[in-house]
C-alpha cells in the first residue's frame, strides 16, 4: 500500500460543474446549466475497487448540481451501498425539475440507491435564483421515500452568528424547512473564493489568511476527490486503473 494513502477513508465525486443555480457565494465561480459529467460506470467501478482495498467510511456526491445527471448519482451510491461504505451522502440544491412526477421518481430512486444522508443547500444565496417551492416539494418527496436522513445545509456569511442581510434571509428560508421537521446541519462558512470574492468581498478580511476547507496534506491523503473529467491524484480513472493510480501517487504531484 502506498504510504501516503494509509489513512484513506473517504471518496468524493464532483459529479458535474453544471448547475441550476447562479449563486454569488459559489467558490467555483460561474456555472452553465449543462456540461461535462462523471461517468457513473467508471465511478462505480472505482468505488468497488477502492472499497476492497481501503477502509472507506464515507462517500459523497456533489456538484454543481449533481441531480442534473441523476442516473450517474444512482450508480455511484449503489456501488457504495453494495460495498458496505457506511456513510453515503449527497449534497444538492434540490432544483432539477419542476415536474412533480420527476421529483417524486428521483427521490424514490435516491432512497433505493442506498443514500444515507441528503443535504439540501438552502439559503439566501441559492434562493436568489432557485425557487423555493420545487425544493420544498423535493424535500417532502424525500421524506415520503423513506430516505434515512435529510438535512438543510446552509451557507453562512462571516459566521453562523453573524448579523447581516444574507444570514438573516437564510434564517427566514430555513424556517420553512424546519417547520417540515427537517433539521439544520452545521452548514459551511463561505470562503473568499470564486464568486464570493467577486461579489461579497466587503464581508471578508482580505488581509487575513483563508484556508480552503478542501485542502489536505499531500503526504497523508484521507479523501479522494474525483472531478467530472475523471481526474484524481494526478491520474485519470477513464485512462488508468484506480488502484494503479493510488499505488503510483506521489505527494510531489507526479505519478511515479
Amino acid at each position: 500500500m502506498n504510504q501516503y494513502l494509509k489513512n484513506l477513508e473517504r471518496i468524493e465525486f464532483f459529479v458535474t460543474f453544471a448547475c441550476t443555480g447562479r449563486c454569488k457565494h459559489c467558490s467555483e465561480g460561474e456555472h452553465s446549466n449543462t456540461g461535462a459529467f462523471i461517468d457513473g460506470e467508471a465511478a462505480s467501478d472505482m468505488v468497488r475497487k477502492v472499497a476492497e482495498q481501503y477502509n472507506i467510511k464515507s462517500l459523497m456526491t456533489f456538484g454543481g448540481e449533481p441531480l442534473i445527471y441523476p442516473e450517474e448519482v444512482y450508480k455511484i451510491h449503489i456501488a457504495a451501498r453494495d460495498t458496505l461504505i457506511p456513510n453515503r451522502q449527497l449534497i444538492t440544491n434540490g432544483f432539477f425539475s419542476r415536474s412533480n412526477d420527476k421529483i417524486k421518481s428521483v427521490a424514490a430512486a435516491l432512497a433505493e440507491s442506498g443514500i444515507t444522508d441528503v443535504l439540501l443547500s438552502v439559503d439566501a444565496f441559492h434562493q436568489e435564483t432557485i425557487p423555493v417551492e420545487p425544493v420544498a416539494d423535493f424535500a417532502q418527496a424525500l421524506i415520503s421515500s423513506g430516505i434515512a436522513k435529510l438535512w438543510v445545509h446552509p451557507a453562512w456569511l462571516a459566521g453562523t452568528d453573524a448579523d447581516n442581510p444574507y444570514n438573516n434571509r437564510t434564517r427566514e428560508i430555513l424556517s420553512q424547512f424546519t417547520a417540515m421537521g427537517i433539521e439544520v446541519s452545521s452548514g459551511n462558512i463561505i470562503s473568499p473564493r470564486g464568486n464570493a470574492l467577486k461579489y461579497l468581498s466587503e464581508y471578508f478580511d482580505l488581509n487575513a489568511a483563508h484556508k480552503s476547507p478542501y485542502d489536505q496534506n499531500p503526504y497523508d491523503i484521507t479523501a479522494l476527490c474525483v472531478s467530472p473529467d475523471g481526474n484524481v491524484l494526478g491520474g485519470n480513472i477513464y485512462k488508468a486503473d484506480i488502484l494503479s493510480i493510488l499505488e503510483n501517487y506521489s505527494p510531489e504531484g507526479e505519478q511515479v
